[in-house]
């Protein structure tokens, strides 16, 4: 798996992700190498909560005197214990500026997975084996080749209990293929993306609805092996929980893939995309949160914008407002909200018909009309045509020149 996060010049830095294959000491080494960064993240809570410096200076000295009293700590690694606080600092400093944001919290044993963070002095590279310090060594599933040396690794461990390792490189940005034409696109329940060209429809696969039963079967088994609060689970009930986080993954790894599949064939084809800025929060309180969910309208808008951006395609986050009460036609808003069960838009001005949905991927990309002045190396945020919301805010992406002119 590559992600990509951030381009310089003709080069962009990703993260690439390999699975690991840890025997039983290695997983010792680094679940206690995890609980001793567990205990720094939390002693640096409680300095933020009793009001003490947070900053990474003062977490770091905090960290040189701990270590010099508690052999414990001294036992671990320097690296990975610098970078939790370095972490926790980023993730306090952004708090601070992003409105909403909570602060960090507590990270508990039972309900936190590990994560240790190094650098490149922390980590290497030997004998197709990942090395860490204190001589723990690590078969790697090496799925493809690394472009470059990694500057970092982040090693994790998921619901399942596989350890994974995501390698941070560097590597060469291709130009993308050139692209015409403009495609605009509503997000639904019925079908998880509907767009102005038919042939692009990204349709609702139900992979969640699919294993429910198998999923339901689990959670009651977790259910009846449930011990009492305070007492160590059974066994069964940790292969039962197993189980149901083997589901629950599988689904969302479908989901992933789907919404991938679907936006690299929306890139290669177009080179103007309107997107409903769509935030699909309020029907997890909804009788459809359940399809919502299933739906995973959220994964398939970010893969989407991500690799649009990487390609240097001009990409417009249209504000849903009114969207499904224009008319794609003559631009004329209805006077009433159309009823969910309504899926056929009539216009009474011009007489025109169309389905609802399609109607409202009409309207987003209609809304680009007043931005055609953009360039590729723009996201921006517009209202619909009707001008029930004005004005357009940018968002600072990549040049186009890095990425390559579509």
């Amino acid at each position: 798996m590559a992600r990509c996060y951030i381009i310089f010049g003709v080069e962009e830095v990703v993260r690439y992700t390999y699975r690991l294959r840890p025997g039983a000491q290695a997983v010792r080494a680094l679940e206690t190498e995890w609980h001793r960064c567990r205990f720094l993240w939390n002693e640096a809570v409680h300095q933020q909560r009793t009001g003490q410096a947070s900053t990474f200076s003062h977490l770091s000295k905090m960290l040189t005197e701990a270590r010099a009293r508690t052999p414990w700590l001294r036992d671990g690694s320097q690296v990975a214990q610098q970078q939790t606080l370095r972490t926790y600092a980023q993730a306090l400093d952004h708090s601070f500026k992003v409105k909403g944001r909570g602060r960090p919290t507590v990270k508990r044993r039972r309900t936190c997975l590990p994560s240790l963070e190094y650098t490149t002095r922390g980590f290497g590279i030997a004998h197709g084996k990942l090395t860490l310090p204190k001589g723990v060594s690590i078969p790697v599933v090496w799925s493809r080749v690394l472009p470059s040396p990694p500057s970092s690794v982040r090693v994790y461990r998921d619901s399942l209990g596989h350890w994974y390792a995501s390698f941070v490189v560097r590597r060469e940005v291709k130009p993308a293929p050139a692209a015409f034409g403009a495609i605009g696109i509503d997000w639904g329940v019925c079908a998880t993306a509907t767009t102005t060209s038919p042939a692009h429809d990204l349709p609702y696969a139900g992979h969640r609805r699919r294993c429910a039963a198998e999923l339901a079967r689990a959670q009651r088994k977790m259910s009846r092996r449930r011990r009492p609060k305070g007492q160590v689970q059974s066994n069964g009930y940790q292969q039962a929980r197993r189980e149901a986080a083997r589901l629950h993954k599988k689904a969302a790894r479908q989901n992933t893939h789907a919404a991938r599949v679907w936006a690299r064939r929306v890139v290669a084809d177009h080179q103007v995309i309107a997107v409903e800025d769509f935030k699909p929060k309020f029907l997890a309180r909804s009788t459809m949160a359940r399809k919502a969910a299933d739906a995973a309208i959220g994964a398939a808008k970010r893969e989407l914008i991500e690799r649009a951006t990487r390609a240097g395609r001009k990409v417009v986050k249209v504000a849903p407002a009114y969207t499904t009460m224009t008319c794609a036609s003559c631009g004329a808003r209805a006077k009433q909200r159309l009823a969910l069960q309504v899926r056929i838009f009539s216009c009474e001005d011009c007489g025109h018909t169309a389905d609802r949905d399609r109607n409202a991927a009409a309207v987003i990309l209609a809304a680009t009309v007043e931005l055609d002045r953009a360039g590729a190396d723009d996201v921006r945020h517009c209202g619909p045509p009707s001008g029930a919301v004005s004005g357009a805010v940018r968002a600072g992406n990549p040049p186009a020149s890095a990425v390559g002119k579509g």
